[in-house]
């Protein structure tokens, strides 16, 4: 079991769920977040003042996967965020030790579907 986290543009969040749900992959939890990275923010003027952005909205999705669909679900966001430019995002990929579904008290590879 892995849990995938991607960190995409929010305009592309259509997108990605879109290429996902082609997939077969469904299940999904997505959080709006801020972050900086390659990018380094601007700077904009603000009654006069000059303020530096650097930390800049993001999308973060979060997808605990079996082994048979890892390869599947990082192709699917890959289609839908990439655009080429710097600040597409990034692919994390971690080991689930565990996991539970609440409802059954399932564990393991049938707790994720």
């Amino acid at each position: 079991m892995k849990l995938i986290t991607a960190i995409i543009q929010p305009e592309k969040l259509v997108d990605v769920k879109k290429t996902l749900f082609d997939a077969d992959i469904c299940k999904m939890t997505v959080s709006n977040v801020i972050g900086a990275g390659r990018q380094k923010g601007y700077s904009e003027k603000y009654r006069g003042a000059i303020t530096e952005i650097n930390l800049l909205k993001k999308v973060k999705i979060e997808i605990a996967v079996n082994e048979d669909f890892v390869k599947p679900t990082i192709d699917a966001i890959i289609k839908g965020a990439r655009t080429g430019n710097i600040g597409d995002g990034k692919i994390f990929i971690t080991d689930l030790p565990e996991c539970v579904r609440i409802r059954t008290g399932e564990t393991g590879k049938a707790a994720i579907g």
